[in-house]
């Protein structure tokens, strides 16, 4: 995959200059001094040819040839770093791919929020409770969620468990797809535990059969096997909210010319930090991975303009990605705006849409949650407003999980208010559960995406 010139004016701590939101305080800076060194002298987690291989089909995805799937947890666990939780949450994102590829007909590019999904920012940089004020919890990559002093204070020892818990947990993953878990030919293999009692089973069951007998016959005719549906590819993406984190993983790759971060395949900007002069649109423009970048309601044409101008500015297919989240009360009045602005800049991008974000409320309760109904009426939308401006949407961005959680309201089962108590484990985000996730894969399935 082309990539753009090397940046003189940048390096991977360029962004140290800038303004940086959502970073936390660390009391001992020798200690973070310590941990980002020990970080950037460990191998990589991921590999340059394979961030060069999702660029390439991030491009043919922005041509309207393949659809993302991208999808994981809100934020990832250091506990929950088992093999048991990560096969859940391939299992799911598998059953999810195999239904897309037998509606959209097209090839599906499966990207996981998975190993490296340890920061999340806040809207407050402290909590209270009972008089008590406390740093708030960022994720298991700065602190830790009980709510006590020594919990909540930032330790940057964390860095380093983050990146183990990462490299065993993609690590993991490659041995399932090397060793023929993601063969189609079994897709027996996906069946999660409680899945048979869902009420979209059945229709789940036709599809599998579906395509099993299309393979079948396509052997048969042919006399050959496909071996090329045997091995999917699978890449890892994570919010680079954590900028020492970021830094320490991005190395120089003399042979391409370029810097890349190799603590994952495509990190994203999210919301909060894509100010056009901050630190973390710095550092993301020289770095050679497909980056993205999160847009809201209040984002406006010029921002637009500039962002895509500064982050792939030798306008490279596949390069930047732009994963709206606009809710669904204001999806109608706000994507049309800036699919127009994006196309007047003469900068084109792959457009994803992220339907969870901007859907969230609080329960009167006080859980948050995400109502399964606000969450379709949005993706729907949003296929229909991009093929009425000429647009295409190459994609989706979900928190989901593998898991029978109760944390998002509706779906097949009709969960309410009343249910989320039942199986909320999340520590930040409500994620949709396996049910409701296989149900939007089938919604989406259904959904004209030419051009």
């Amino acid at each position: 995959m082309a990539t753009a010139t090397r940046l003189e004016d940048w390096s991977p701590d360029s962004w140290q200059r800038k303004t940086s939101l959502q970073q936390p305080v660390y009391r001992d800076g020798c200690a973070l001094e310590r941990a980002v060194l020990a970080l950037s002298r460990l191998p990589p987690i991921v590999v340059s040819w394979e961030v060069d291989a999702l660029h390439g089909q991030l491009a043919a995805a922005q041509r309207g040839e393949a659809f993302i799937l991208q999808g994981g947890d809100c934020a990832e666990s250091l506990d929950d770093c088992s093999s048991e939780r990560i096969v859940e949450q391939l299992k799911i994102l598998l059953q999810m791919s195999l239904v897309l590829v037998h509606g959209l007909k097209r090839p599906i590019i499966r990207v996981g929020r998975i190993a490296g999904q340890y920061a999340k920012p806040r809207s407050a940089d402290t909590e209270t409770r009972d008089g008590v004020t406390l740093p708030s919890y960022r994720g298991d990559i700065v602190n830790r969620s009980p709510f006590d002093a020594v919990s909540r204070e930032p330790d940057p020892e964390l860095l380093l468990r983050g990146y183990e818990r990462a490299a065993l947990t993609l690590n993991f993953v490659r041995a399932l797809i090397d060793g023929g878990f993601t063969d189609l030919h079994h897709p027996e293999y996906w069946d999660l535990e409680f899945m048979r009692h869902s009420p979209k089973y059945e229709e789940y069951k036709r599809i599998v059969e579906s395509l099993s007998d299309s393979l079948s016959f396509f052997e048969s005719i042919t006399g050959r096997p496909m071996h090329d549906s045997q091995r999917v590819d699978f890449y890892a993406s994570h919010e680079g909210l954590h900028l020492h984190y970021e830094q320490a993983q991005t190395r120089y790759i003399q042979r391409r010319g370029r810097w890349y971060n190799l603590s994952t395949h495509q990190p994203w900007i999210g919301v909060r930090t894509a100010g056009l002069d901050h630190g973390h649109v710095e550092y993301f423009r020289g770095i050679a991975n497909p980056v993205a970048v999160k847009v809201g309601p209040n984002s406006d044409a010029a921002y637009l303009r500039e962002l895509a101008r500064v982050l792939n500015p030798e306008r490279l297919p596949g390069r930047l990605t732009l994963i709206h989240r606009l809710g669904a009360r204001e999806i109608e009045s706000k994507l049309p705006g800036l699919i127009d602005a994006v196309r007047a800049s003469g900068n084109e991008v792959l457009w994803i849409c992220d339907p969870m974000h901007g859907n969230t409320e609080t329960t009167s309760s006080g859980l948050k949650t995400r109502r399964f109904d606000n969450i379709l009426s949005e993706l729907e939308a949003a296929f229909r407003i991009h093929q009425q401006h000429g647009s295409h949407l190459g994609g989706v961005h979900l928190e989901l999980t593998g898991d029978n959680v109760t944390e998002c309201t509706g779906g097949a089962r009709g969960l309410s208010d009343g249910d989320l108590a039942r199986a909320y484990r999340s520590t930040v985000d409500p994620r949709l559960n396996y049910e409701q996730a296989l149900e939007v894969a089938m919604r989406i399935a259904r959904q004209p995406v030419g051009r």
